[in-house]
């Protein structure tokens, strides 16, 4: 008799609660990891592009349509990143709210198109975070302020996290403050940090540079002396390979851009991400 009443109260207390979680999709790995910081063990999340995959070129797969149809938000980064997900959402028929994490950004131009990328600033990833945080408080009211503590927490990592690159960068003797990167993943952080970037892809892997394009690079590399070159984790690495053979540049390392790495990897989250990014950009410029 007192097993069977430990049972009932046992099915009583158990977790009601992980069956009333919010189901969350995010878009690909980086907005992931803010909506696990602010979501915690209140929501089930699902991801659509994981770690060391290009959300630029991904291709849905069968089982998307199904997550998407169970959710009750779709966090997306916007800015033009997704172009493959409205059709998604709308061939799911879901009710879920699509949120928008980079609302309130002032997108960066290249030529007419606006950068998406706009993580790469810290400041800014404090704002995805905000956004991400009100949009769960609005869908599970009962959890608004774990979500708004659970924000505050992060939030105060992520401000201790620019004083780092920034002191870091300050290090950076600001002749050397110069490298190639694979595509334009990296404005949002050049326009904040004062890092010069300069890329032979667009601000999507999915365009092809061309020779008129690959030789320039080359010439501006050779006249304005700049030291490296990186690969990234996301990117084919033959074009920067040949690139860095052409001019004697260093090949500075793998920065982390549009996606995090597994578990296993240098960059499971995103803070872990901006730390190696800036220590390979600082092995490699700070002498």
């Amino acid at each position: 008799m007192r097993v069977l009443l430990l049972l009932a109260l046992l099915i009583v207390a158990s977790p009601l609660h992980a069956a009333e979680r919010l189901n969350v999709v995010a878009s690909f790995s980086i907005l992931a990891d803010f909506v696990r910081n602010v979501g915690g063990d209140r929501v089930n999340l699902t991801t659509l592009v994981g770690p060391d995959s290009d959300v630029h070129v991904y291709t849905p797969a069968p089982g998307d349509a199904k997550r998407i149809a169970e959710a009750k938000l779709v966090v997306v980064n916007g800015l033009g990143l997704e172009g493959w997900l409205p059709r998604l959402v709308q061939s799911a028929g879901s009710k879920a709210q699509v949120v928008t994490a980079s609302a309130g950004i002032a997108p960066l131009k290249l030529g007419s198109t606006a950068d998406p990328h706009a993580w790469q600033s810290v400041p800014n990833a404090r704002i995805y975070v905000t956004d991400i945080a009100d949009a769960l408080a609005a869908a599970d009211p009962d959890d608004a302020e774990f979500f708004r503590a659970q924000a505050r927490a992060y939030l105060e990592k992520l401000e201790t996290l620019d004083r780092e690159v920034r002191e870091t960068v300050g290090k950076i003797p600001p002749e050397r403050r110069k490298v190639i990167s694979t595509h334009d993943a990296f404005g949002y952080f050049a326009a904040e940090y004062g890092v010069q970037f300069i890329a032979p892809l667009g601000v999507s892997t999915e365009t092809e540079p061309s020779a008129r394009d690959i030789a320039a690079i080359i010439g501006q590399i050779k006249a304005q002396k700049i030291p490296a070159v990186f690969l990234e984790n996301i990117s084919d690495d033959r074009l920067i390979r040949r690139i860095a053979a052409e001019t004697g540049a260093k090949v500075g390392g793998t920065l982390i851009s549009d996606g995090l790495t597994g578990e296993k990897g240098p960059a499971p989250t995103y803070i872990d991400m901006v730390r190696h990014n800036i220590k390979a950009l600082t092995s490699a410029l700070d002498h």
